[in-house]
């Protein structure tokens, strides 16, 4: 297993165009993934998941994988999560 801690920066938090693009990109990846939000657990490959899980600004959100490509998907999940400045 794999993860790392992201604070989530975008205004919107993980809302709408993010949420839809952090779906898409955890979908290209093989293992399996969660995200952990104040104790709330996400399933980063579906987007009634992410818009459920009420992710805001200034959350500090765990992102964790388990697989064969596990660093990848958290390394690429950290990187579009913290690219979001809306």
């Amino acid at each position: 297993m794999f993860s790392a801690k992201v604070v989530v920066q975008n205004k919107t938090g993980l809302h709408a165009r993010p949420a839809s693009q952090l779906v898409q990109l955890s979908q290209k990846f093989e293992s399996k993934i969660r995200i952990i939000s104040d104790n709330t657990e996400i399933d980063p490959k579906s987007i009634i998941s992410v818009l459920s899980g009420g992710v805001s600004q200034g959350t500090a959100i765990e992102v964790e994988a388990e697989g064969p490509d596990e660093e990848f998907a958290v390394n690429g999940l950290v990187e579009l999560i913290e690219s979001f400045t809306e």
